[in-house]
């Protein structure tokens, strides 16, 4: 099981918690006083929406920069191509230098020996290729007949239809189209001399090329990938050989002074793509010899060839082995009279693909690549507009060591949640947006597929309770109108009444089992004694605090802890409440606005006490020891404060068992 997702600690973080009390602690015009009641803010004041910050001469800044930055990829791309194509060749290589130095040889020696392999390969890989096409040359003419006869049925089946088709819709256009006027007479006599002369066509012959221009033009295209490839080579041996040199002095212009974040952040685009390269070649590699060896046993011609191309082309994200299929597939309808040779090679193309899609390459590094699917067609479109057939396969490792790098950059952290395969808002945030859109179907189906990860309360803690403190920051700014507001509240309810019916067994014996393995002692489950005790559970008068209660007696009541609820307006008009029922033996006091302690709620926790003197009071949640010198606690050692909900049914549960049968109450 995955660990569960963090809680969102806004009031922690540096980040959040300056925005959290901003929105809580907004000053409002004068026109519209802070009457510290959230329903009443958020339905007696209008929407107040604060504008959007201006751009500043940064942001200005950081797009002249972008377009720069992506002129000189296109303008340079002569110089910057092979530069990249060594940086990402050191990056495959470095494993098996790293290997080889293990074997005690040297340096230099180890650098030389994984060149000379690739070399090899690479040169091996060529010759294969270039025979199996001269083979196929050789062994088209044989046939011919079949491929004469596939194209004329083709003909026949879509040309031939479609050309008979406008005949007769040509034939039936003339029928209707009025007869053309005559055409003019042509002139005669000094008329005719008059018009103008037609121009003489000129012909240009060049003169026949010479052996020198022939052999230029035969080993012109050769010669280009040749010296490209020699640059790359002697290019990446340097790499190689300065690694940590090169380590030093990216740390020394980037982060000097955060040697730990700038290091971490080398290290984990290196391995990250070190590893992404060897496992993707190992995968294509293999794809490339069970396809040659199927293509042989089906009978298409050329199976070396085409197994050698798929796995070349598998590099090209998506669309790269669809390509040699389609191919093969095609060689495989034209040399024979049937169609069986053709719809086999589609299937085993089609099988060899998702069996190493879905199963190989999760197994080697996971079904996350840490890039979106989408990020990958982008990326793929951009870095072939700027380089060509180079970038489009380079494309997906260069946009993950981009994502990489705006992990520990800040100003490159929008690339990382554009690209990057990592969810974009947290699911407490997707709760509450789901809310915010009415859609509490979409909400409903996030907490199922969460719940198949974590229990119950930490769902309720980690994702609706950290929705509810977006939610609260929006009343409290009064950006809520009182309808969206009730809609909200209500899905919540919702929510939380089709939630009664979760299992959480599993989480529980799991949680046992971790514990066990840990050396742990395992908790035993509270006896709270059946004999009419309830625990009563009253809220704030915040915005959320109804549908808090209702989480809070859902998780006692799956404890087995009695409880019962009242609501702020009958504590307030009563001032307590049930509190002197006879069969109220706890008070759990919930609210949202724990963790501030407004004054009301520690009028709220005064007028308890002073209802019931000796009952012992819970007061969360999200309440720390803190809180008792803004005066919720205070000298009353018979109220305790709830951090969390697990906290708060413990302490419920506890309270309850150690309350005697008999309770001195104080009757107002």
């Amino acid at each position: 099981m995955r660990e569960p997702y963090p809680p969102h600690e806004s009031d922690d973080r540096p980040g959040h918690a300056g925005r959290d009390r901003f929105a809580m602690n907004v000053p409002l015009p004068p026109d519209r006083p802070h009457t510290g009641h959230a329903h009443g803010a958020a339905g007696s004041r209008r929407n107040r929406v604060f504008p959007p910050s201006t751009p500043t001469v940064h942001t200005l800044a950081s797009v002249i920069t972008g377009v720069v930055v992506v002129c000189g990829l296109y303008f340079g791309s002569a110089v910057l191509i092979p530069i990249t194509l060594s940086v990402l060749l050191s990056f495959l290589l470095a494993p098996l230098v790293n290997a080889l130095r293990r074997l005690r040889l040297p340096q230099f020696l180890s650098i030389l020996i994984a060149v000379l392999a690739t070399v090899l390969a690479l040169a091996g890989v060529s010759a294969l290729i270039f025979a199996q096409v001269v083979q196929l040359a050789a062994d088209l003419p044989q046939y011919q007949e079949e491929i004469e006869q596939k194209i004329e049925t083709v003909q026949q089946k879509t040309v031939g239809r479609a050309d008979s088709l406008m005949t007769r819709a040509a034939a039936a256009l003339q029928r209707v189209t009025p007869t053309p006027p005559p055409a003019p007479p042509a002139p005669r006599g000094r008329a005719a001399r008059n018009q103008p002369q037609q121009p003489m066509p000129v012909e240009v012959h060049t003169p026949s090329p010479t052996p020198m221009q022939l052999a230029q033009r035969a080993f012109s295209p050769v010669i280009a990938p040749l010296e490209t490839g020699f640059i790359v080579l002697v290019v990446t041996i340097f790499i190689l050989l300065q690694r940590e040199d090169l380590r030093d002095r990216l740390i020394s212009v980037f982060g000097s002074d955060d040697l730990h974040r700038t290091t971490t952040a080398i290290n984990d685009a290196s391995e990250r793509l070190s590893r992404y390269f060897v496992a993707q070649l190992g995968v294509n590699v293999s794809v490339g010899a069970v396809l040659a060896v199927g293509l042989a046993g089906i009978g298409v011609p050329g199976a070396l060839l085409f197994g050698a191309v798929a796995a070349l082309l598998r590099f090209v994200p998506y669309i790269g082995i669809w390509i040699a299929a389609v191919m093969a597939t095609l060689l495989a309808a034209a040399i024979q009279p049937q169609w069986t040779m053709a719809v086999w090679t589609l299937i085993f193309f089609i099988v060899v693909d998702v069996v190493a899609g879905q199963f190989a390459e999760p197994m080697l590094y996971g079904r996350r690549s840490g890039l979106s699917p989408l990020a990958v067609v982008v990326a793929a479109i951009f870095w072939s507009w700027l380089w060509g057939p180079i970038g489009l396969v380079l494309s997906t490792p260069l946009t993950l060591c981009i994502v990489t790098l705006g992990r520990y950059v800040d100003r490159l952290n929008f690339l990382t949640i554009l690209l990057g395969d990592q969810p974009a808002l947290t699911p407490a945030q997707t709760c509450y947006q789901r809310l915010l859109a009415d859609d509490p179907h979409e909400a409903l189906l996030q907490a199922d597929r969460l719940l198949v990860e974590m229990p119950l309360i930490d769902y309720y803690e980690q994702v609706v309770f950290e929705g509810l403190r977006f939610a609260r920051n929006d009343v409290l700014r009064g950006v809520l109108p009182a309808e969206q507001l009730a809609r909200i509240n209500q899905a919540l309810l919702d929510i939380v009444e089709d939630l009664e019916s979760v299992d959480d067994s599993r989480h529980a014996a799991l949680e046992d089992a971790n514990a066990r393995r840990n050396g742990e002692a395992v908790e035993a489950p509270l006896e709270v004694p059946h004999d009419g005790r309830l625990v009563l559970c009253v809220p704030g008068r915040g915005a959320f605090d109804e549908v808090v209660v209702a989480i809070v007696c859902q998780l006692l009541l799956r404890a087995r802890i009695p409880c019962t609820a009242t609501t702020y307006a009958d504590v307030r008009n009563t001032k307590a409440g049930m509190a002197d029922a006879l069969d109220i033996h706890a008070i759990c006091v919930v609210s949202l606005d724990a963790p501030e302690s407004p004054p009301y709620l520690r009028n709220l926790v005064r007028r308890v006490r002073e209802r019931a003197a000796d009952m012992p009071i819970v007061v969360g949640v999200r309440a720390t020891r803190r809180d008792e010198g803004m005066g919720i606690a205070a000298n009353d050692t018979g109220t305790h404060l709830a951090a969390t909900l697990r906290d708060l049914v413990e302490e419920c549960g506890t309270a309850l068992a150690r309350q005697p049968e008999a309770v001195a109450r104080q009757q107002i």
